[in-house]
């Protein structure tokens, strides 16, 4: 079986680095899904505009690691804890194909303007599908390991007088919260660079504070 992407994601990370773990833990992130030149007619959206969430099929493009492992070490989990790749959402995987259900806000022509993904710029996606709540939810089954450990959010102090737009700011603050440090690093004197749109915003952690020292 031959995929070529439909589309590509555009949105506001152009590195891995604090891009959110899951699609809707940052609801305000705002990003684009154009459709590619072969398949950019307006007649393959018709209808979609009537749902208000879509799954994107997508692939793991920026990852350099070569094959796959039968076990991984979730971040959730710390990095301490094994557990079998197919009971995960790792990125290294036999496919590396991820799964993202995003907020659909509306349709221009033939690009998308979706809240809450959890994409890297230049994503290649391969597929849309509506989401459909009554086949697509199902709040009562069980979660697994995610069920069994908390991942707490951190409270963001934002410095005044920054340029982020007000949605900007939102949006960076709900990724923020989500403590986008690999688990393994705790110093609370380390400066993190993240790229966040056309800005470069560096913080710092201490404790569950984590404080933006400057947006430029």
């Amino acid at each position: 079986m031959k995929l070529s992407p439909v589309a590509i994601f555009h949105g506001p990370f152009r590195e891995k680095f604090g891009i959110p773990r899951q699609s809707g833990l940052a609801d305000t992130l705002e990003g684009t899904v154009v459709l590619e030149k072969a398949f950019a007619s307006p007649e393959a959206l018709r209808g979609l505009e009537a749902f208000g969430r879509i799954w994107l099929i997508w692939g793991f493009s920026a990852n350099r690691q070569e094959g796959w492992s039968p076990t991984v070490r979730p971040p959730r989990l710390g990095g301490n804890k094994a557990l079998g790749v197919f009971a995960t959402r790792s990125p290294y995987r036999p496919n590396p194909l991820g799964l993202s259900c995003v907020r659909l806000e509306r349709i221009e022509g033939t690009v998308l303007h979706v809240r809450g993904a959890d994409l890297m710029d230049g994503t290649p996606i391969y597929d849309i599908k509506p989401y459909i709540p009554y086949a697509d939810a199902f709040p009562e089954a069980a979660g697994g390991f995610v069920d069994e450990v908390d991942w707490p959010e951190l409270t963001v102090v934002l410095p005044a007088g920054t340029p982020l737009s007000e949605t900007e700011t939102e949006a960076l603050r709900e990724v923020l919260a989500q403590d986008p440090r690999p688990r393994y690093q705790q110093d609370p004197q380390k400066v993190y660079g993240l790229s966040f749109g056309a800005w470069n915003v560096r913080f710092r952690v201490e404790g569950n504070i984590l404080t933006v020292l400057t947006v430029n």
